[in-house]
């Protein structure tokens, strides 16, 4: 294809996106109530555990209210809609990858993407507990009010560091697979990674509460304990295909 078809291409798909974006916005106006309490659960049950007022509040004006349904249905439509913008970029991209990499690529996402999925579903679980240590941390007598645009962003950011976070070990196995790192030096540096990992956890996660890191922390030490067991058989059966891959260039092979 020329330049320009490619253009072209690229052009009617974002159009296409952009038109699916838009009828899932003015769906997802019908369904804002739901929408609405499923954002709002986590900060309404932080705020009965505490005695202390703390309430969400707009301070756009008037149209507060009207960015608040736009704000919340248009992150409900881009989530919604995410297989379908996801497939367009895949859809796009797929004619210029080799047979192998096409493959690899579908085992990458078919893996990838439950995995995100779960810890956007941890991240979820545990935001009631990180809400409710930092609302704790208000003086007595002091009405913590939060604007709904930054809880909202609040609320995104913890679900997508939760759902980041279970990619790492993906992104280990498919560095092995390529040959950048080996299943040995995974396990030699395992101590060095498992604290990098609690270190990542504390700092990622905004509430900062020794309760949501270790809720981060443990499941992706799981995680990285079954990418060095994958790394590792992987490595082994490497060897016995290719026993002497590995050697130096100037090295004489036992042949």
């Amino acid at each position: 294809m020329a330049l320009s078809d490619h253009l072209r291409e690229l052009r009617a798909r974002i159009l296409r996106v952009a038109l699916i974006l838009l009828l899932s916005l003015i769906a997802a106006l019908f369904f804002f109530d739901p929408l609405y309490d499923l954002v709002y659960g986590p900060y309404e049950h932080a705020q009965k555990a505490l005695p202390e007022g703390s309430s969400l509040a707009t301070t756009n004006g008037a149209g507060g209210g009207l960015m608040l349904y736009l704000k919340l249905c248009g992150f409900a439509a881009l989530i919604g809609t995410s297989p379908v913008w996801l497939y367009q970029i895949w859809a796009f991209i797929l004619p210029g990858l080799h047979p192998n990499e096409k493959r690899w690529s579908i085992t990458f996402v078919s893996v990838a993407a439950p995995l995100f999925l779960v810890g956007i579903v941890l991240g979820y679980v545990t935001l009631p507990k990180g809400l409710e240590v930092l609302i704790g941390l208000n003086p007595p007598g002091i009405t913590n009010l939060v604007e709904f645009s930054e809880y909202l962003q609040f609320f995104t950011r913890t679900l997508l560091v939760f759902g980041l976070a279970f990619e790492i070990p993906v992104f280990v196995v498919m560095l092995n697979l390529a040959g950048v790192v080996s299943g040995k030096a995974l396990g030699a540096y395992r101590p060095w990674i498992i604290v990098g990992i609690f270190v990542f956890a504390a700092v990622a996660t905004p509430s900062t509460d020794p309760f949501t890191m270790t809720f981060m922390a443990v499941p992706m030490v799981l995680l990285y304990f079954i990418s060095e067991v994958i790394a590792r058989v992987h490595d082994r059966r490497k060897a016995e295909r290719r026993p002497y891959a590995d050697l130096d260039p100037d090295q004489p092979s036992p042949l």
